[in-house]
């Protein structure tokens, strides 16, 4: 767990896959755990890697209806980088089950914009920039959750999303 929360983000698809199958592991998941055991090992010497400038914060989102048959809520993440490199990365399952693709892209963008929003304010409190912190761009692929996100005009279809 250290590695994927705070060094290797590359593999917290694969140990979140196998941790949930820590109460019962057969065989697959040994072979799992034995291939990402080799992956590691054959890649010990890959690693977060920054560069100096621009030293722009932008986020990235996106949320995956349903991946598996076993699965049955959706499951969303992000990830923030500065200068060139990873700084801030989740992806969980969510807590809700959405009606549409947007509604559920739409929790992923709620997300994103809350860690944006305390990126935003350590930014401020590190004096390293003399400047004002630029807006954070965050990137979604849905335009139907980037538009109603724009909206600013509150209806009552939307009122069920959390």
């Amino acid at each position: 767990m250290f590695l994927t929360n705070c060094t290797r983000p590359n593999i917290a698809y694969n140990v979140g896959r196998l941790i949930r199958c820590t109460y019962n592991p057969s065989i697959e998941h040994w072979d799992a755990i034995s291939r990402l055991l080799r992956y590691l090992k054959s890649t010990f010497d890959y690693g977060l890697s920054y560069c100096g400038y621009p030293a722009i914060l932008e986020g990235y989102c996106d949320a995956n209806w349903i991946s598996d048959i076993d699965e049955v809520k959706p499951t969303s993440g992000y990830v923030f980088t500065l200068a060139g490199g990873a700084v801030s990365w989740k992806s969980s399952k969510q807590t809700c089950i959405a009606r549409s693709t947007m509604e559920f892209e739409l929790v992923a963008l709620k997300k994103a914009g809350s860690e944006a929003e305390w990126f935003r304010s350590l930014l401020i409190d590190i004096p390293l920039y003399t400047n004002s912190i630029a807006s954070i761009c965050i990137h979604c692929d849905c335009q139907a959750a980037i538009a109603c996100a724009n909206n600013k005009i509150y209806h009552g279809k939307s009122r069920h999303i959390p």
